[in-house]
């Protein structure tokens, strides 16, 4: 009966989800240094930090199929476990978008043409808060989940809304980025490579703004 008892209170499955969101946060200079590095043409460190965001990847994958695998049936939450592994997937396509957009970008070796460089560098610039702001998140709703603090459920909100301004500025910027695209370059095989780029690392502030929005409605309760 003890050792029953026991089971219902093991470790909080939130300080699994913070490792795993500190590797989520990790990749998010490197993926700006790497886009930077591919754009530039002099920068020869692209290839390193794409394996370094993919390692990351792989690390992040491994603790989310723990925590998947590892949850006991019986124990105590103070969220519902629905919402809580949905925020999981939505964290972790943040960082499965973000090695998709770096593979892409290596399809074409030859960089990114001129004209779109620019622009594409500070739409990733943009993105890039909504991915470090995902550890500190986690970070305050794993003490928030333990205390009850308003202060700590106060600071969660105003990052959600953060992430949602971050994801609401990059939707317009994706959207004018494309319009761009369309308008200056001729290759079609240029014009699908670009776009689907854009639309990939515009899905990085999409699953950011989800994992946010699933947040939001734990501490709802």
């Amino acid at each position: 009966m003890r050792s029953t008892l026991l089971s219902l209170f093991r470790k909080s499955p939130f300080e699994d989800l913070k490792r795993h969101a500190d590797k989520v946060s990790e990749c998010a200079k490197m993926f700006q240094q790497a886009v930077e590095c591919h754009v530039d043409r002099r920068c020869e460190e692209f290839d390193n930090l794409t394996d370094d965001v993919a390692r990351l990847e792989s690390e992040a994958d491994a603790i989310k199929r723990n925590i998947r695998g590892h949850m006991p049936r019986g124990i105590l939450m103070a969220v519902d476990k629905f919402q809580f592994f949905m925020y999981l997937r939505e964290q972790d396509r943040v960082i499965d978008s973000v090695e998709e957009a770096l593979y892409w970008l290596s399809y074409r070796p030859q960089g990114i043409e001129d004209e779109i460089g620019k622009d594409l560098i500070f739409f990733v610039k943009v993105i890039v808060p909504s991915i470090e702001k995902l550890s500190p998140m986690v970070e305050t709703a794993t003490r928030y989940f333990k205390g009850w603090f308003k202060e700590d459920r106060d600071a969660i909100k105003s990052i959600v809304r953060d992430i949602r301004q971050v994801e609401h500025e990059a939707d317009h910027l994706e959207r004018e980025l494309i319009h761009r695209i369309f308008t200056t370059i001729q290759d079609p095989l240029q014009v699908f490579h670009l776009v689907r780029l854009v639309e990939t690392i515009g899905s990085i502030a999409d699953h950011a703004q989800n994992a946010g929005d699933m947040m939001r409605a734990m501490i709802a309760k």
